[in-house]
Order: structure tokens, then sequence, then C-alpha cells
């Protein structure tokens, strides 16, 4: 691999003389949490920055929207015909009910919609030249391997290479390889990206417009000065970016991996009923319960994350999906849009047999932690934070920071870690690995060096305010690319 420093890189100019969105009306006023750029007969352009999107999915086009208000000509690109125009077609519709409800003014809309251009093909060389690249495509790490050599082949050595993977390798996608389809087509042997430097992560989050949080990810060449500059880019872009080493899941992806699996092990083991459950850690302050949720995004999306996740620890225990979910995939039962996942949903999407036992949600709440949803849970989502910032992946703000923007939980783990106390969830993890040994429950050695807390309840207070997204919902995590 070559140096991984680059020179001249075009984010660095763009958040260096850029006008911000927050202070310069010329940029017009925020909406929906996201800035709108005022028309003009051109259209302002930041430093002359130029984004491209990758994939027209939902994350893409999202994207694309969140990037064309901040006064970025974009380029959306998919390989599939008429897909790039579509989603050009719904963002101008999504325009429309902004201005329907007086968030942006029809000129603003217009210069949005104005700036974006469609590009169909699946041959990224052919791509203009541009600043800045997004992509946002399937959750596969050969094709994102292939799409970043061709964008490497074509674009310039400055050009900011940006995934917005959910929990793949940064450093996956920039090494050499010898399978997959980028290896085969040259004759089995895919090299490294002469130019790891600029190629990061911006995992936006579902839906983009809406969504705060930005995980800036770093693989092991990423360039720290890019990582600076995107940071300040997404803050002028309205977003909360929070930054993490490119470990499976990232911060939220992994550290939100036992809320759904406390959950689903409980209800396999026949300790409560799933909606008992949610009743539970609804609660307990979370916006969803964790079957519901899990429903919302789709138990086989949900899972493929899941599953990443623990095979990039090396099927760590700690990670491993639950046969339960396992089952219910396999028999189709993916969640609302299948008509039936947890739950059976009736046409309009509401649930049909979603109905709680209160007085055993409130007999569990408080009892052995092996049969309290809500301590057993917060312990996990303790520990795995705790863990996190003791590897060196992330600070322990950040964290707290994206648990509570990226997935609208009340507090984030060290807010509860202060509440609980190390003690207490050292003791509550201690329980758990006896009932359940095999590794799962193993504390993090890190919460040793946290001090001492005051003995607190298993299920502690939480006034953490409302978490409700612009949305209404949480952040529903893994995402439709």
């Amino acid at each position: 691999m070559s140096d991984s420093r680059i020179t001249a890189s075009p984010l660095a100019s763009a958040v260096g003389t850029a006008p911000d969105p927050a202070t310069d009306p010329s940029l017009g006023k925020p909406a929906s949490g996201y800035p709108a750029a005022e028309a003009s007969e051109d259209g302002p352009n930041p430093a002359g920055l130029t984004v491209a999107v990758i994939g027209a999915g939902a994350m893409g086009g999202g994207i694309a929207q969140v990037a064309a208000q901040a006064g970025h000509p974009v380029i959306l690109v998919d390989s599939q015909p008429g897909a790039a125009d579509r989603a050009k077609e719904k963002l101008g519709e999504t325009f429309a009910r902004l201005v329907a409800k007086e968030k942006i003014t029809q000129g603003e809309a217009d210069a949005a919609l104005d700036r974006i251009t469609t590009h169909t093909t699946s041959d990224m060389t052919t791509i203009p030249p541009v600043g800045l690249v997004i992509e946002a495509v399937v959750e596969h790490i050969d094709v994102k391997r292939t799409i970043f050599r061709q964008l490497e082949a074509a674009q310039s050595p400055t050009t900011v290479l940006a995934t917005n993977t959910s929990s793949l390798s940064i450093d996956g996608i920039v090494s050499e390889a010898r399978t997959g389809h980028d290896a085969a087509m040259r004759g089995g042997f895919s090299p490294a990206m002469e130019y790891p430097g600029r190629v990061i992560g911006l995992h936006f989050f579902n839906p983009p417009p809406l969504m705060k949080l930005v995980e800036v990810i770093t693989g092991e060449h990423s360039d720290p000065d890019v990582l600076d500059d995107a940071s300040e880019l997404m803050r002028r872009w309205g977003k909360t970016p929070v930054r993490c080493t490119s470990t499976p899941g990232f911060i939220v992806n992994r550290v939100a991996r036992p809320f759904y699996g406390e959950a689903q092990r409980m209800v396999a083991e026949g300790l409560a009923e799933p909606a008992t459950i949610d009743l539970a850690l609804r609660g307990a302050g979370f916006r969803m319960g964790p079957m519901e949720l899990t429903d919302l995004i789709g138990q086989d999306v949900n899972l493929a994350v899941g599953e990443s996740v623990w095979h990039q620890t090396e099927e760590d225990p700690r990670y491993e999906p639950t046969d339960y979910q396992r089952e219910l995939v396999r028999a189709g039962r993916l969640g609302r849009k299948s008509g039936q996942g947890v739950f059976r949903y009736d046409e309009s999407g509401a649930p049909v047999d979603a109905v709680p036992d209160e007085a055993r949600a409130e007999q569990l709440v408080g009892g052995p932690v092996r049969t309290d949803p809500v301590a057993r849970t917060l312990a996990m989502l303790v520990n795995e934070g705790v863990d996190l910032v003791a590897r060196g992946e992330a600070t322990r703000e950040d964290v707290d920071t994206a648990m509570r923007l990226g997935t609208n939980y009340p507090k984030g783990p060290f807010e509860w870690l202060a509440e609980i106390g190390a003690d207490t969830v050292k003791a509550q993890l201690a329980e758990l690995d006896a009932a359940y040994p095999g590794g799962r429950y193993r504390p993090s050695p890190a919460l040793d060096d946290h001090d001492p807390r005051p003995t607190a309840p298993a299920s502690p207070s939480t006034d953490g305010g409302d978490t409700t997204t612009a949305a209404g919902t949480p952040h529903t995590e893994e995402k439709d690319s």
C-alpha cells in the first residue's frame, strides 16, 4: 500500500471555506433537522464540492437529499435501469411535502432537486470526477471491494471514498484478497488499494434526512486529516458525528446486540411472552420493545447484521444470534413486511396479537436478574459499552451519544453505569454467567476500573427526557440499501 496520507483533500477546502448552514443566511433555515440550501440562479456549491452517492435505495436517496440540501451538486448512481430516476422523483415528492409543511420554500425545493443528477451504470469508472463518493449499496464486502477498486482507477487520488456500511470492515474493503468477484476477474488476486488513506466510513442512520447521528469510521490506514474534515463536513450538513475504529458493528450495531438477544433468549426459554418483555422495556424508557422493533426492522435484516458481527468477532459467544430468530427467518416470518414475525399484523401494519401480561411484567422487573428483562438488558449494554471503550475503539462520550441518537435509547451505557454502579453490573453478569455458562456473560475487565457506586435498583430510573426522533420512532438500525 502507498502512504496512507493524502494531500489537498476536497473536504478540507469544503469545510475550510464553505459557509456554515447554521449561521449563514445564504443557505436558508434548517428544516426538519437538516440544513436547507436557498435557491439562487446557479445554486450554492460550498467550495465546489461535488458528491456522488452510489446506490439509489432508501439510504442512498436519503443521503443524496442531505447533500443536495446542504448546497452540493449530487450524482445519484445505481446499476438498475430507472432506479436513480425513480429515487429522484421520490425526492421531488419529499420536497413537495416539506414545502406544504412550510419547512422549506418552493425555491429551496427546486434548487435542491436541480442539484441532483442521475447516472445509471454498473461500471463505476464512468462516474464523472467528484470530491466525495459515498457508497450505499448492499451489505456484501465483495460488492464493495469491486466498487472501490473501480472508483480508485478513475477518480483523483485525493477524492475521498466513503462507505455507508453498517457493520463491514473498512480494512477488509481496502486490503488484498484472493477470493471473491474482483479477485476472480483479475486472475485470482485482488490487490490492496493504492491510496487507502482516503477510504473511510460514513455510516448514516435511517432515515438519513431526519437522523442526526453519523458514525465516522477509521480504518487502519485512514488519513486522520480526512477523518477530521469528514467530521466537520457532517456538522455542516447538520449531523452529529461520532468517531469509531473499524470494529465489527462499529458503536451502535455492536453495543445494541444484547437489546435484541436477551429478549429473544428469555422468550425461547419460556420466561415471558414477547409482548410482556416489550412492555417491561418500554416501561424503562425505551421507545419500542426489542420484539416489536425487530419486526419493524425486519427479522432477516436484523439477523444478517447480527451474523456479520458474530463472524467478524470470530464467533464470540457474546454476539451469537439466537436460534429463535433464525427459525423466524427460516419460516418466512420476517416482521411487518411479511405480515408476521414475532407478532401477526393486519393490512394497516398494526399487530393483532401483541397483548402483554401487565401483572407478569411488573413481577419480572426488580426480581432475579435472570428473569428481569430490564436489569438483564442494561447489564449487557453497559458491559458492551465499557468493553468497546477499553479496547480504544471509541470514547465513552461518543458511545453515549451514539446510543442515544442512533437508537433513541433513553440513556447511554456510561450514564446507566453511573446509576447502577460497576459492582452491581458485575454481580448481575456473574449471576447470568452461572446460569448460562459459555462466555456470553463474561464481564469486561474494564468494569474493575470504574469507581464503585452506591447500590442502585436493578432497574434505574429513566428520566432522560423525550427520546423520539422527528419521525416519532426509534432508529431502525439496519437499513435497506
